[in-house]
């Protein structure tokens, strides 16, 4: 008879295997809206051309079929095999070993896990890294998106590695610490810290940790400056700061984004955005970039959106969420980490019952099917929100401007305009640039 190990094993296994299978097949389904749309649809016929659309295609075609390769190599194959030869129990007691080897205490579990931790980062880094310089050297760059030079990009992972490390160990090491010395209702405990970090640490990233991979500037003083500063003043959002990024270094793409929780918040506006614009010297502007960026009014009209988003409380929404499933995550991991089999499933056989080993197996694999209903649900709702954000900068007068920022946007990314209903339903947060130009219309006419 079938231990129950082996039965939580193979249950994972399986769990896996369907999860990806569902992924790729929708995947396969847009394969063949790549392959088989060859005309623009009429929507957009005015303003995008042929020649547009068909790069965008292949772009997207590309993107698409590197996607299923990745995910059958990293996603499917690599972690059956981990599961099976019990891979994460391995790198455990190599991490003991090595503990013991730097002079420190392989008894001390806090120790260990940070080793561990640092064992597992390295190892992600190899096997993600060969994706990483695809996708950006050869992907982005056959499509003209990559501005990285090698030792950019060398630098920058480097940085997001040291970054990373130096927020997780300290994290890390303080949840085992609280589940340790917690008593029974240390998920208590382990919400409130959690909760508390995450909330730090999105309240700081944009003050002291973007600014170490992206430079930032003040936007010039001018009209785009005066008429941000005057919509925010119309719809009080508390601006503090106003920036442009220069993501041009790092890609082509274009987009615009709020930050901050409490108190001031700052603007920040990708330089690929405003490459014509007159903020950024027109000689240094590739063949590609000419032409490419917004008007004013469309740049206003992007804002509007994600101002939209502030003033419907969608951020704070979000949060709100987020702390209810980290309160459900904590509460079931309370009750399932001292499970044995949970931990003999991943290749423990002799009573070792790691708290950060257990507390992994449980987020990414006992709670799978639970992730996998949330996820769609998050979905619905985000893209319920983007329409309601869309409809604020309606209300505000930016109907016709939002709607040619948004085509602008796609055409400067090479977004496709063509989708799979339930690809996009699956994998897209937004709806398609047809859904919210369609919906944009139709508010239009609801207001005549």
């Amino acid at each position: 008879m079938m231990e129950t190990s082996e039965l939580t094993l193979y249950s994972i296994i399986l769990f896996l295997l369907f999860e990806n299978f569902v992924e790729l097949w929708l995947t396969f389904r847009q394969i063949k809206v790549f392959k088989n749309s060859r005309e623009v649809p009429a929507r957009l016929k005015s303003v995008m051309s042929q020649e547009t659309f068909e790069k965008a295609r292949v772009y997207g075609l590309d993107k698409a079929n590197f996607g299923v390769f990745k995910s059958i190599l990293s996603d499917v194959i690599i972690p059956t095999v981990e599961l099976y030869v019990g891979f994460v129990a391995i790198l455990w007691y190599k991490s003991v070993k090595l503990t013991s080897q730097l002079g420190m205490n392989e008894k001390n579990e806090i120790l260990v896990s940070i080793v561990f931790l640092l064992v597992t980062n390295c190892l992600g880094i190899v096997k993600s890294m060969p994706f990483k310089i695809y996708s950006v050297f050869v992907l982005e760059a056959r499509h003209g998106f990559n501005k990285q030079t090698p030792g950019f990009f060398i630098k920058d992972q480097v940085k997001a590695f040291v970054v990373s490390n130096l927020i997780s160990i300290p994290i890390v090491a303080a949840i085992v610490y609280i589940v340790k010395i917690g008593g029974p209702y240390f998920f208590l405990y382990l919400w409130a810290f959690v909760g508390v970090v995450s909330l730090v640490l999105i309240t700081i990233y944009p003050v002291y940790i973007a600014p170490l991979f992206d430079k930032f500037r003040p936007l010039e003083e001018g009209h785009l400056r005066t008429s941000i500063e005057e919509l925010a003043a119309k719809l009080k959002f508390p601006l503090g700061q106003l920036f442009v990024v220069e993501g041009s270094k790092r890609s082509a793409h274009s987009n615009a984004y709020f930050t901050g929780l409490f108190g001031v918040k700052r603007i920040v506006l990708f330089d690929t955005l405003l490459v014509n614009k007159g903020l950024k010297d027109d000689s240094t502007l590739s063949d590609d970039e000419k032409g490419k960026g917004c008007s004013d009014e469309e740049v206003l009209a992007v804002l509007a959106h994600e101002l939209g988003h502030w003033k419907l409380n969608h951020v704070t929404k979000n949060i709100v969420i987020m702390q209810v499933q980290l309160f459900l995550i904590f509460v079931v991991f309370s009750f399932l980490f001292n499970l044995s089999p949970l931990y003999k499933a991943v290749g423990f056989h002799d009573g070792t019952m790691p708290i950060l080993v257990g507390f992994l197996v449980i987020m990414q694999y006992v709670l799978a099917p639970y992730n996998f209903v949330i996820s769609i649900a998050m979905t619905v709702l985000s893209r319920r929100f983007e329409y309601q954000a869309d409809e604020f900068a309606q209300k505000l007068g930016y109907a016709e401007d939002l709607g040619n920022s948004l085509i602008k946007l796609h055409i400067d990314n090479l977004g496709f305009p063509v989708y799979d209903e339930l690809y996009s339903a699956w994998n897209h947060s937004h709806p398609t640039l047809l859904q919210r130009l369609e919906k944009l219309t139709e508010e239009k006419k609801k207001e005549k």
